[in-house]
């Protein structure tokens, strides 16, 4: 369980129009299992409530696309191995999910983590 909570990913989508956010919204838990499902790996294996998702109206114009998701986890090597298969799998799945968005970007940030938990 300590295991766990010491590695759990998180995952930030950055949205630039206010008419997204019930469609991101409506997405959030499935977006979680799918998140959970990509990043499950060897020994760990992750389910929805192990993925923080928050969703975070940006302002200006310097987002390459109308939604774009930061995914951090820890670098487990099958992670390392499968990065770009990931993001590439979880932009498909967003944009399957809510086609009205248009384009979305994602990136995976792989290293180690720190805690708040004693």
């Amino acid at each position: 369980m300590w295991y766990h909570l010491f590695n759990m990913p998180t995952l930030n989508v950055f949205y630039r129009h206010d008419r997204h956010e019930p469609q991101l919204e409506a997405v959030t838990d499935p977006l979680k299992l799918y998140v959970a499902e990509q990043l499950t790996c060897g020994d760990i294996t992750l389910n929805s409530d192990e993925v923080s998702v928050r969703l975070l109206k940006s302002i200006g114009s310097g987002m390459l696309a109308d939604v774009e998701m930061d995914m951090t986890a820890a670098a487990y090597a099958e992670r390392v191995e499968r990065q770009d298969e990931i993001c590439l799998n979880v932009r498909a799945f967003a944009m399957e999910k809510m086609p009205e968005v248009g384009d979305v970007k994602v990136w995976l940030n792989l290293h180690e983590l720190g805690h708040s938990w004693e």
